[in-house]
């Protein structure tokens, strides 16, 4: 593991246990220059999310009892991202960083992850009870684990959206993800169609191939998707891919074989399968979106162009894992083995891949869903700048015509009502 540290201006104190910490964590003390402040602390500081960490760490730190170092790290989360959410819909401001910005929410969670992977408590006897609590911690810090409709009226449709954290970060610590940015600025939202309100759910998922093998996605969306008053009347994942295009995948693919994840993981082979959700068995290949591309297509959203996109990689029947048989098409031929889906071979598509599973399992038949992938973003030239106004406008603009782009699938769902 490359050691980043060229000096530690980090915002959180030195662990007070020997620890190892994850790869992700070990990026705290990542630089853009050498010499100068860790990425983290300056995106924390810049957001006036510094103060904020402080404030959620303390009674995680000074806990009296296992209980209260339980509900700490529970209203840490959930303080987090309901204040990731509050800065980027404009009910709060606090620093200088452009609002849609969705860095500051991801270092927050990473320097509060560290600090409780190290936190030498005498409350933990168990190694499973840290590990118990550092899953608590991301998972209400990503908007998971709560009521699935707080403020939804009877009339509203109700769309479940996920985006994704940043990812690339081995390439550079400055990357910001407007799938994220995106889902901070859609969650709770009422949106206005011509035929009827919707109101937006939205969770942000990890890019860590460990955490959807425990099945992060199927708790995001699970509890929408089963049978009752909470069931979603519409499901989609986003996530980012080339710059310059927004595409309404057609195939989900069973396959994992993208490039290493946030934690320098990769792996090949079909998806796992969440044990504690029902899901089909046998795992189809291939599932198909039904999405309401064609309103999304038509609804002349802007600036890139939107398109179902269509093109699988697969091994023909009988001819798995052979790697001269790959082959190409537009749509899977009967019996292949999937290589990559429309979008790919990564979580993108896992993510596709795994709410559509699920939907199947909790024969939620009546549930359009699937992917959209939105454009890349373009950064400031100087590689040492982690913002500026014309990077800002680039993501504002990728943003807000996502936000257009679930608008208009909501207002298809609505119509058919």
């Amino acid at each position: 593991m490359t050691d980043q540290t060229t000096g530690d201006r980090t915002p959180h104190p030195a662990p007070s246990r020997a620890v190892a910490r994850t790869v992700e964590e070990s990026r705290l003390d990542g630089t853009l220059v050498p010499g100068g402040p860790t990425l983290a602390a300056e995106v924390l500081r810049e957001s006036g999310f510094d103060e904020l960490v402080a404030g959620l760490r303390e009674p995680v730190v000074h806990a009296s009892s296992l209980a209260d170092l339980t509900s700490a790290v529970r209203e840490a989360g959930v303080r987090l991202w309901r204040a990731a959410v509050d800065r980027a819909q404009g009910r709060t401001t606090s620093g200088t960083l452009d609002p849609y910005d969705d860095r500051p929410l991801y270092w927050a969670r990473t320097s509060l992850s560290a600090t409780l992977r190290g936190l030498d408590s005498p409350h933990l006897s168990v190694q499973h009870q840290r590990l118990g609590l550092l899953h608590l911690l991301d998972r209400t810090s990503r908007g998971i684990e709560r009521a699935p409709w707080p403020d939804a009226d009877p009339d509203e449709v109700r769309v479940m959206v996920s985006g994704f954290d940043v990812f690339g970060l081995d390439q550079s610590l400055r990357h910001s993800n407007p799938s994220g940015a995106a889902a901070l600025q859609l969650d709770g939202v009422r949106l206005t169609t011509p035929y009827g309100p919707a109101r937006v759910r939205a969770v942000m998922l990890p890019v860590v191939y460990g955490d959807f093998d425990q099945g992060v996605v199927e708790d995001a969306f699970g509890p929408v998707l089963r049978a009752g008053a909470d069931r979603a009347d519409l499901i989609m994942t986003i996530s980012m891919t080339a710059r310059g295009r927004m595409d309404v995948e057609k195939w989900a693919a069973n396959t994992r074989g993208g490039t290493p994840d946030n934690q320098r993981d990769q792996h090949f082979g079909p998806v796992s399968r969440a044990s504690h959700w029902p899901q089909p068995f046998d795992s189809p290949e291939w599932i198909e979106t039904t999405l309401p591309y064609e309103a999304m297509v038509a609804a002349g959203t802007g600036p890139w162009p939107v398109v179902l996109k269509e093109g699988v990689r697969e091994w023909p029947a009988g001819t798995f894992p052979d790697p001269s048989a790959l082959t190409e098409g537009p749509d899977p031929s009967p019996g292949s083995t999937a290589a990559a889906g429309t979008g790919g071979d990564y979580l993108s598509n896992e993510s596709m891949y795994r709410s559509n599973r699920l939907r199947q399992g909790l024969q939620a038949w009546d549930v359009p869903g699937g992917h959209l992938h939105i454009s890349a973003l373009e950064y400031p030239e100087d590689p040492a700048v982690l913002t500026d106004p014309a990077f800002e406008a680039d993501r504002r603009a990728v943003v807000d015509q996502t936000v257009a782009l679930v608008t208009a699938a909501a207002a298809a769902v609505a119509r058919r009502r």
